[in-house]
């Protein structure tokens, strides 16, 4: 029988290869008696300083009778694997007579193209941006000083705004197809780790060699992406999708449309509103970014362990509430940089980004606080999108109108000073940072929700307050505006054939959760329709 145990401590300087004796031990069975031996599941322990190790979820084969006698031992939490049950997907019987075209090709649009080219449906992909690797171009040059390419940045292309990110693959979406996001990115190419490791994650230069390897299996199954095209209009008939209009006048005739925008497509969520698809205002998080030394992140969470090869570069997630909102870190990024990421002139947009080995001086994340009706007209579909904007052009001023950043020493923000200069810690944000009060930027109950969450943090993570770290701002991006309302079959309320995806549409927070939800809408797609045209 295959049996589950959870908990399993493997001292920080043991081998993998003395954990079937561990599990052995836990059970209080002969070691001869543990048979074969999986690893499902690693993460760190860290809670003692002094005395940190990994937890290993694993399966082991065990007779009926061990089996039955590992259960009774509840200090090992075993538990009984059932067999993986096979998810098959059902074909439906309507004939298809136009294509499913997809809009978007971030996690979402890939995934959801991926699946149904793989059986044989030849989807049409379409991507306002250019293909990964002339992108990664478009980015650099930005980020060096050169002109802002609205249609191909961090933001937008493809892979989407993931992309240019850590690629952290943390959801907490229970969906067996998680499972099966890891295997399709592993697949191709993705480091086999993120199998196991409890909170995996690619780095941008390793995932965009997945996306563009997923492309090119896109392409090899018979599915065809066009670059370089955005989706401008719909056209509708009895209630249904009938086709999409895109920017250079063609008509791509649809029986079904994955919509996967993504959640910056700020003239698409117009165009849609304008053509009557519901949607509604929904809250979502603002704030700055946070730039701490990689070395004082690591000492605080490893103490004398700080450096030690199996580790690497360490982690933090926290939250805390202000004023009843809640704040909150946001998309850690150890070793890594805070990259600018607007995607239209007069705007400044932060976001965080980390290569797959972490190692750059500084580590960084959001310092988000929450926004909802109280900050912007919830009665307004547009409400929080019009707020993000206003936000993002204060930034913009603030930072000079040039697309550099405003930001500022910790210890001049939490003093309400601005000394005018950085201190130990330089800044990472491309092309430039402006050092200036962010009082200019942000309004008040986010400026002391942001101060208390550091206040707060700075007592669970030994020097987080650090007076040199830097504040950058702004962090405007956490999720979408906007939700696109959806029935029980994933349609779009008032228009059958579309299936707003992802997190653009307000169903997803991140990489795997919004491959999930593509999927979903594929597997409804091909659940309705016969593969054949």
């Amino acid at each position: 029988m295959l049996v589950l145990l959870p908990e399993l401590r493997l001292p920080l300087g043991a081998d993998e290869s003395s954990l079937r004796g561990i599990a052995a031990g836990a059970i209080n069975i002969p070691l001869q008696s543990v048979g074969r031996l999986q690893i499902k599941r690693i993460s760190i322990d860290a809670r003692k300083k002094n005395d940190i190790a990994f937890n290993y979820a694993v399966t082991v084969e065990l007779s009926y009778e061990d089996a039955v006698y590992a259960l009774k031992r509840t200090v090992a939490k075993a538990q009984i694997v059932e067999p993986d049950k096979v998810r098959e997907v059902i074909m439906g019987e309507t004939p298809l007579e136009n294509p499913i075209v997809v809009v978007g090709m971030g996690p979402a649009g890939i995934f959801a193209a991926y699946m149904l080219a793989k059986h044989g449906y030849r989807p049409i992909a379409i991507e306002r941006g250019k293909p990964v690797e002339e992108r990664a171009a478009d980015v650099e040059a930005f980020w060096a000083g050169g002109a802002l390419n609205k249609e191909s940045n961090v933001l937008f292309g493809e892979g989407g705004a993931g992309t240019f990110s850590d690629g952290k693959l943390t959801t907490r979406i229970k969906d067996s197809r998680s499972q099966d996001v890891l295997d399709i990115l592993m697949k191709h190419g993705a480091p086999k780790e993120i199998g196991v490791m409890a909170k995996p994650h690619i780095g941008t230069d390793k995932l965009r060699l997945v996306v563009a390897a997923m492309r090119e299996e896109i392409l090899r199954y018979g599915g065809s992406i066009r670059h370089n095209t955005a989706f401008r209009a719909l056209r509708r008939k009895d209630g249904g999708i009938t086709a999409i209009v895109t920017d250079g006048g063609e008509v791509l005739r649809c029986d079904a449309c994955i919509l996967a925008i993504g959640h910056s497509a700020s003239d698409t969520y117009r165009m849609l509103y304008e053509n009557g698809i519901e949607m509604e205002a929904k809250p979502y998080a603002v704030g700055v970014r946070i730039e701490h030394p990689r070395e004082l992140i690591d000492k605080s969470q490893y103490g004398e362990f700080v450096g030690h090869p199996r580790l690497g570069a360490a982690e933090y997630q926290m939250s805390s509430r202000s004023g009843g909102r809640g704040v909150y870190t946001f998309c850690m990024c150890p070793g890594g940089l805070v990259v600018a990421s607007a995607s239209d002139k007069e705007q400044v947009v932060t976001n965080g980004m980390s290569f797959h080995a972490r190692n750059g001086d500084n580590s960084n994340a959001a310092i988000v606080v929450q926004v909802d009706k109280r900050d912007f007209r919830a009665d307004d579909p547009l409400g929080g999108l019009v707020y993000r904007e206003h936000l993002e052009r204060e930034a913009f001023v603030l930072g000079g109108a040039n697309f550099n950043a405003p930001a500022i020493r910790m210890g001049d923000f939490l003093s309400d000073n601005n000394s005018g200069r950085f201190g130990a810690v330089k800044p990472t944000y491309r092309p430039n940072v402006r050092i200036a009060s962010l009082n200019g930027c942000l309004p008040d109950d986010i400026l002391i929700g942001i101060r208390d969450g550091i206040r707060a943090f700075s007592r669970k993570l030994n020097g987080f307050d650090h007076y040199d770290a830097v504040l950058t701002a702004v962090e405007s991006r956490t999720s979408a505006p906007v939700r696109i309302l959806r029935d029980e079959n994933g349609e779009a309320t008032r228009l059958k054939g579309l299936y707003p995806v992802g997190e653009g549409a307000g169903y997803a927070g991140g990489i795997v959760s919004a491959a999930v939800d593509g999927i979903r809408a594929a597997e409804r797609i091909m659940g309705k329709y016969r593969c054949a045209l």
